[in-house]
């Protein structure tokens, strides 16, 4: 039997490879002779690097910036084969592991660290730029990416607004005087990892923004951040951002780059499929396990296992899911095209708990899934 293993990384506790390592453990403890691929995947956020250099599809330049704190770090531009062609993973730079639960507040981080990276490709020569939204821990749209590019952002008394999400609601007018004028002769390709819209009870305040640490007074206020700074930049530029499918992505750094700098927004996984022909390794399997932290509502919205299914689906390929949690029902699961869903964490089971046994539940579970699959199967 060929199996191909291809989860997400489960936030917080473990990464797409060392999830993949878990299951693969789990496989062969009940079927050693099982012929297995791992294919680490990402939705364009966290992991996306690993898989392009796991496929040798460009070379790593390390660049020193800073993280959605302003704290000083070194982060990577993955530069694919064709040269002048990069990819950026927002979350090395503003990803919401790198913070302390104490220091995650959406209205203060920033952007500005992954524009500071985006600045040095343009200023390299990059023709075509991919960033990669997904696991952030901000809520600003963009505007530090925007400042880091030369951008201004003005308050009324055309002063530069704060950074993080609070400045949304300050700023009064932008500048596009000094903003880095070889921007114009680069697409911009943002990796959605999500189909939200900016705002709405399924807008990126009111969806993610308490994952971010957010609170309550904090979402209203970011989603009236959102709203103004969004109908300023159409005012300001002709572009209509606000309804436009995966605004919400990041922060809503979708909706601010598609309005601010002319980005295009495309799905994360849609991206990357392409770039390793992810499809043929699925054409090519008997079975497809992958697996994300949590199934449930939000996985519908464009996310990796939500992809993985279509293409199980479209191939006929039993496709196993193994998730930390599940909150969807079988039929909700079933119509994304996962044949069975298994939850690693018992009910009950502490959440401290849960994700310093992570890799171990994990494994635990794979060998309960796989066995169950194969007397299926007889």
């Amino acid at each position: 039997m060929r199996i191909l293993i291809a989860p997400d990384s489960f936030k917080g506790s473990l990464s797409a490879k060392e999830v993949s390592n878990a299951i693969h453990e789990g496989i062969i403890a009940v079927f050693p002779n099982a012929s297995i691929k791992k294919i680490p995947f990402s939705d364009g956020g966290e992991g996306a690097i690993d898989l392009l250099e796991n496929f040798n599809l460009g070379k790593i330049e390390n660049i020193f910036t800073e993280d959605s704190l302003g704290k000083k770090i070194n982060a990577s531009i993955f530069w694919l084969k064709k040269n002048q062609i990069a990819w950026i993973e927002m979350s090395q730079i503003s990803g919401l592991s790198g913070l302390k639960k104490e220091e995650q507040n959406p209205m203060k981080t920033s952007t500005y660290g992954v524009g500071v990276l985006i600045n040095h490709a343009l200023n390299k020569g990059c023709k075509k730029l991919y960033l990669g939204l997904g696991g952030s821990s901000t809520h600003d749209m963009g505007a530090g990416i925007f400042v880091a590019l030369g951008g201004e952002l003005l308050d009324k008394n055309l002063s530069t607004i704060s950074k993080g999400g609070s400045g949304l609601l300050e700023c009064e007018k932008i500048s596009f005087a000094n903003l880095n004028p070889k921007i114009k002769s680069c697409e911009i390709v943002l990796g959605a990892d999500v189909d939200n819209p900016l705002l709405g009870k399924n807008g990126a305040a009111k969806t993610y923004s308490s994952q971010k640490g957010a609170t309550p007074k904090m979402i209203e206020e970011l989603e009236l951040g959102s709203k103004k700074f969004a109908e300023l930049i159409q005012k300001s530029t002709g572009k209509k951002n606000i309804n436009v499918k995966g605004g919400g992505s990041a922060g809503g750094v979708s909706a601010g780059l598609y309005g601010l700098i002319n980005a295009k927004i495309e799905n994360g996984f849609n991206i990357l499929e392409k770039l390793i022909d992810f499809e043929s390794y699925i054409k090519n399997s008997d079975l497809v396990i992958s697996g994300e932290g949590h199934l449930d509502n939000q996985s519908k919205n464009g996310k990796l296992i939500n992809k993985i299914g279509f293409l199980s689906k479209k191939n006929r390929k039993p496709l196993i899911c193994i998730a930390g949690k599940v909150s969807l029902k079988e039929t909700d699961y079933k119509y994304l095209g996962i044949t069975k869903a298994w939850a690693s964490t018992p009910s009950n089971y502490p959440l401290e708990k849960a994700l310093k046994n992570s890799y171990s539940l994990i494994k635990k579970k794979a060998k309960v899934a796989i066995n169950h699959y194969m007397k299926q199967e007889e």
